[in-house]
């Protein structure tokens, strides 16, 4: 089977991992009471921006604020403001009419001291900018429609709220996780490369072993133009999804499942196989299979269907996305084969160029001033109205609300667990893209190590780099407090890295044009009575 062929799912792939900006909501806390003996009081979750206004990080020193019932009325007038006055009250209005911010600043004018959004379907993270509202200093927040008629039923009518974010801990020990995963995928993925490589080497010192691994087609080579188009198809799909999600994710979601299951049998049927035991076969319609792999498909199987029905449990969905995440690095690193370094450039420095485009100039073309990338990973709306270029104003329900693109390595952050339990667990991510494009160059760097015998020196130095980029993007995102195209880190770092070893060892032009025996498939190779050399010899002689 040719990569052009496989090439779409291959940029399905790819494309997931980019999706990795969050918006600039943040969850927090709305403390409920009511008025009784003992006081009730329940907890709700909301979301505000942390850059339009602050709030305390604790319970003790939130304001307690009367709230106030304007949700009968759209609040896009003064003369919506109620006989009684709204000063010193956190009122709450329902999402559409008009925009959210001028909700705001109505309520303002009022002498409101917050304004709670509820939405009947799910929280719309309050995006945008003020540039246009530059006067709203009131706290703004969104909560869901069903939790404020929950306030209601269980506390009654006369409700005080107060409203915190948590701080989050000093040391988030997810980048560590996340660290641990990314870099043991892509370490793995290169060496297992490296032993089909070796394989291969091997096979083609024997005509038998040649056309039997020529049969197998462990690898899925990309010319020059091939990463090419590959590209371009990548850039394609990301278009298609910012404009046609609410359809599209289910389809995302179906690939992830099939992908992610045969990637999980590849990866632990070569595991199998190595070992001698519990080898019974049967047979069907004249071919042998073992059993214990038909019980292994059936259990890879299993645990994608489990993850598709339960991938909206927060408390632990997460795990089976992550071992299905990692199987699916895993196989394409091992299946996608770039022959040359100077395919590795081009592929590279291309996705390097589509990461950047997509995070950091799309927000100047996008009406909203949103980058797609951040659209796509927060679920863009399927049903939105553009006002005056800077906000969004869905007055319909958006469309597949809760569904997210399976695109990354999921942590959560367990350590204020108990405190954001009222919320969606918060998470740190990594885009799959983020561990195969440069697991793709690490696993060059083994093969070439394997041809051309140098004790696995430009492999171990990519996995270094590789390492280094990940410390050097997570240094950023802790910096900056702002999701990071981690391809801006990982590229430089490990290209400059393999370039810096072969330049030094005086490589540099066997390493840019490879040094494989992809010449194995030209006739007078394989044929060449008059200098019967081995192809494992002819391998050693380049």
């Amino acid at each position: 089977m040719g990569p052009q062929r496989r090439l779409p799912s291959a940029a399905a792939a790819l494309v997931w991992g980019f999706l990795l900006r969050l918006t600039a909501a943040q969850e927090a806390i709305l403390h409920a009471s009511g008025n009784g003996t003992p006081s009730p009081s329940k907890d709700y979750c909301m979301l505000y921006n942390p850059h339009w206004t602050a709030l305390p990080s604790t319970l003790e020193n939130a304001t307690s604020i009367s709230l106030m019932n304007l949700t009968s009325t759209p609040l896009c007038n003064i003369s919506d403001i109620p006989p009684d006055g709204i000063k010193n009250k956190a009122v709450v209005v329902q999402w559409g009419t008009c925009h959210f911010l001028q909700k705001a600043r109505i309520a303002q004018i009022g002498g409101a001291e917050a304004l709670l959004v509820a939405n009947n379907s799910v929280l719309f993270p309050p995006l945008g900018n003020k540039s246009e509202f530059h006067d709203v200093k009131i706290l703004i927040a969104f909560m869901n429609y069903k939790d404020f008629k929950d306030m209601k039923q269980t506390l009654g009518d006369n409700i005080t709220v107060k409203m915190y974010s948590p701080s989050s801990p000093n040391f988030d020990y997810t980048m560590v996780v996340i660290f641990v995963i990314a870099v043991f995928t892509v370490a793995l993925g290169g060496y297992w490369s490296g032993l089909i490589e070796l394989e291969n080497m091997k096979a083609m010192a024997n005509p038998e072993d040649r056309e039997m691994r020529k049969k197998k087609e462990d690898y899925l080579t990309f010319s020059p133009l091939t990463v090419v188009i590959f590209v371009v198809i990548c850039c394609v799909m990301m278009v298609l999804l910012y404009f046609f999600y609410k359809w599209l994710v289910y389809v995302m979601i179906a690939i992830f499942c099939i992908a992610s299951a045969m990637s999980m049998y590849n990866c632990l049927a070569a595991l199998i196989r190595k070992i001698p035991y519990g080898q019974c076969t049967i047979v069907c319609r004249g071919k042998s299979i073992e059993v214990r792999l038909i019980f292994l498909s059936g259990l890879c199987i299993a645990i994608a269907v489990v993850w598709a029905v339960f991938r909206n449990e927060d408390r632990w969905a997460w795990i089976l996305q992550d071992i299905l995440g990692i199987s699916f690095c895993l196989n394409l690193i091992k299946t996608l084969k770039l022959p040359n370094f100077k395919s590795c450039v081009i592929l590279l420095g291309l996705l390097l160029l589509y990461d950047v485009f997509f995070v950091f100039i799309t927000p100047f073309i996008t009406k909203n001033g949103e980058s797609i990338m951040v659209e796509l990973a927060a679920g863009p709306f399927g049903n939105n109205e553009k006002n005056d270029g800077n906000l969004v104003e869905a007055t319909a329900q958006p469309s597949a609300p809760h569904e997210k693109l399976p695109v990354v390595i999921r942590v959560p952050k367990l350590a204020y667990f108990s405190v954001m339990s009222v919320c969606v667990m918060p998470v740190s991510i990594l885009g799959f893209g983020d561990i195969i494009v440069p697991g793709l160059l690490i696993a060059y760097c083994r093969r070439f190590d394997e041809q051309t015998g140098t004790s696995s020196i430009y492999y171990i130095s990519s996995t270094i780099a590789y390492a280094v980029g990940m410390i050097l993007t997570f240094v950023v995102l802790v910096l900056m407090k702002k999701g990071q195209p981690a391809l801006l880190y990982l590229v430089p770092c490990t290209l400059i890295t393999v370039s810096v070893v072969a330049w030094r060892r005086k490589e540099m032009k066997k390493f840019w044009k490879g040094s494989g025996y992809q010449m194995m498939d030209q006739p007078d190779y394989a044929t060449n009575e008059e200098n019967p050399v081995t192809a494992g010899e002819q391998v050693v002689q380049q």
